[in-house]
């Protein structure tokens, strides 16, 4: 597989509103965990590699734990998520695959329990811009980092 282009030095000023959109979901007042969950499983679902590294590597420095992360592609199947990650993770699924979805009212309903008004608009706007990245990563063929593996001494 081979890089198609660079988004940065193509369009520039693409590139740069995007990341306009990042740094919003940044600041938006989402917790680090909700903003690695939407990033993660957006990701995973939509096959991004470049994207999947990255997010699995935030989770871990923000101290997520590796069943935390391992369980995310699997999430309906694992006990571990609270009812309000699970709200989330169904939101970011049915969101993420809205053609499919629609996005259906158990799902926004489901959300409504655990987010205000004002979360769940950040937590769309947030879905909206991973999806953004994955589409441009995917699309171009953007390679993800190969870690070199740790020598023993």
């Amino acid at each position: 597989m081979h890089p198609r282009l660079d988004i940065a030095k193509a369009a520039p000023a693409a590139y740069k509103a995007v990341l306009g959109l990042e740094n919003y979901v940044q600041t938006s007042g989402l917790s680090r965990a909700e903003i690695n969950m939407i990033k993660l499983r957006a990701s995973i679902i939509n096959g991004c590699a470049y994207c999947v590294d990255m997010h699995v590597k935030e989770s871990r420095r923000d101290g997520l734990s590796e069943q935390w992360i391992n369980m995310m592609s699997v999430w309906r199947e694992s006990p571990l998520y609270t009812p309000r990650e699970r709200a989330l993770l169904g939101w970011v699924d049915a969101v993420t695959n809205i053609a499919a979805t629609g996005a259906p009212d158990e799902a926004f309903e489901a959300l409504k329990v655990h987010f205000t008004d004002g979360e769940i608009a950040n937590i769309t706007v947030a879905i909206g811009t991973i999806n953004v990245w994955n589409r441009i990563c995917v699309g171009f063929r953007t390679m993800h980092p190969i870690d070199q593996p740790a020598v023993a001494a």
